[in-house]
């Protein structure tokens, strides 16, 4: 959908011609286009090459790269060392950047995660998140209603209308598992056709976090101001693997979208159920720990195969991510920024071949 996308924004002002070029790999990040205006005689009068480097953000990378691009945008990420802020750039909004410095704030102020994030963001970030929750609501609504086809040349069945039905014939605790598997296949199959979702912590990923907040919302009657709480600390989370290291699976696979949306999940959900700082950390750890190495080698370069039926299954990880945590008293060997750091390794360790838009794995086998 990038180029209905690219077009619809476009068209009503100029013509537009769209060149797939595959094979040419930009020197800053894999998922590059170069913008280019041309007047009616065919001359070249202006050129633009951005990055789309995970979660909705943009680059228009390194300037010492020979990149033509101009200015910073707003929303860069930092994918190498962060270099200090220049003149007219804002300063970091959060001063802490690593799970560590955030708990030993929390326990020496006695204040929460989601504490942490009003401070940093100020009340609005409420009105905000409010808007993300109606969003994510919606998604799953829609997609639990949405029957047909999806695009593109698979031609695959929307799944989430049929496991919802079947899920509310099974007993209670079957019933839980089916239901979570329908509103993050129903949020996902959304994505897949143009719908609106909210990217958590991208689009590939956007169908784990609200299953698991939608189902916990709806069927364990936990309120909205709580449900907003552990969006915070969800977002938190991912943006301390953004910050540290990518949740692009172009960069370092789908360890980086999905393996991070578990961890997000799981941190919400294990907050919810009460618990701790130490044990929500462990969550989170946890959620993306077990998807270390995880390749993204979608069918036709889709996020339809395995992507869809992938965030369903890492939305009920997510879950038993909170329950063992849960179950612990919060202390345990491997911490999250640890995990953090070995997921970018191991994400700039994989060849290309098992990256977004691959032609490996089960990309190559169908």
């Amino acid at each position: 959908m990038t180029d209905v996308a690219i077009s619809r924004v476009l068209e009503p002002h100029a013509p537009v011609e769209i060149l797939w070029e595959p094979q040419t790999f930009l020197p800053f990040h894999p998922n590059g286009m170069q913008f280019c205006v041309k007047q009616p005689d065919g001359t070249l009068t202006d050129a633009w090459t951005v990055y789309s480097i995970g979660g909705g953000a943009l680059s228009e990378g390194d300037k010492s790269d020979g990149n033509p691009g101009k200015g910073t945008l707003p929303n860069e990420e930092q994918n190498a060392t962060d270099a200090p802020a220049q003149e007219g750039e804002e300063a970091d909004l959060y001063p802490l950047n690593t799970m560590d410095e955030i708990m030993a704030w929390c326990q020496e102020t006695g204040h929460a995660f989601w504490e942490y994030v009003e401070q940093c963001e100020g009340k609005e970030i409420w009105d905000f998140l409010h808007e993300v929750w109606v969003v994510m609501q919606q998604a799953v609504e829609r997609g639990i209603d949405h029957e047909g086809i999806l695009p593109g040349p698979l031609g695959l069945q929307r799944k989430a209308p049929i496991y919802y039905t079947k899920a509310k014939g099974y007993k209670a605790n079957l019933q839980s598992s089916g239901l979570v598997y329908a509103y993050a296949l129903a949020v996902s199959e959304e994505n897949a056709s143009g719908g609106t979702i909210v990217t958590a912590p991208t689009c590939g990923s956007c169908g784990v976090l609200p299953a698991v907040l939608y189902h916990l919302g709806h069927n364990h009657s936990f309120s909205e101001e709580r449900i907003l709480h552990a969006l915070a600390t969800a977002g938190l989370i991912g943006n301390l693997v953004k910050h540290n290291a990518s949740i692009s699976g172009a960069d370092v696979g789908c360890q980086g979208e999905v393996g991070v949306a578990s961890a997000m999940a799981s941190a919400a959900a294990c907050q919810l159920f009460g618990g701790s700082v130490a044990q929500i950390e462990y969550a989170a750890e946890m959620g993306l720990e077990h998807h270390l190495g995880m390749t993204c080698d979608p069918v036709c370069g889709l996020v339809q195969i395995p992507c869809i039926e992938r965030n369903a299954f890492a939305a009920a990880r997510a879950l038993d991510a909170n329950f063992y945590a849960s179950l612990s008293d919060g202390q345990h060997r491997v911490s999250f920024d640890r995990v953090v750091r070995v997921m970018k390794q191991t994400g700039h360790d994989l060849p290309s071949l098992y990256k977004e838009t691959s032609q490996g794995g089960l990309a190559k086998t169908m």
